[in-house]
């Protein structure tokens, strides 16, 4: 099996990234559920600039913190979403997103088949720790 990050079995958890944004100031961790099915699609990060995009397009729009820019989630890959809820935290430091896929894929990924599918997709195997593609 590949040793890629997307595709791999090998387990590659990036414990430094909180503390990379962390550093960079300015930004609260959203989580992104599908309102239809309740799965968490992705957590993501927001800074004030992304956040007020949000809101006016009403669409995903979050903060690369890996590329320093506005992203909006599927706008290369054409899997876009519809914010339908916000809502904020007792503390008011992380966000739930409650979305709509406007087509039907959620992850940049796709399957064999070349659909695209929930972007936790690869289970944990709690002996081994290698993973599994549950939607290969």
């Amino acid at each position: 099996m590949s040793d890629s990050l997307e595709e791999g079995d090998a387990l590659r958890l990036d414990f430094g990234k909180i503390g990379k944004v962390a550093d960079c100031g300015g930004f609260v961790p959203v989580a992104v559920q599908n309102a239809d099915t309740g799965e968490v699609i992705l957590v993501a990060y927001t800074n004030e600039k992304a956040f007020l995009e949000s809101m006016k397009r009403r669409s995903l729009v979050l903060w690369s913190t890996s590329r320093n820019e506005l992203w909006e989630k599927g706008a290369t890959s054409g899997e876009t979403f519809e914010i339908l809820e916000a809502r904020v935290n007792c503390e008011q430091n992380s966000l739930l997103y409650r979305v709509r896929p406007r087509r039907n894929g959620i992850c940049h990924t796709k399957n064999q088949g070349g659909k695209p599918r929930n972007c936790y997709y690869r289970r944990i195997g709690f002996d081994d720790l290698k993973l599994e593609n549950l939607d290969p």
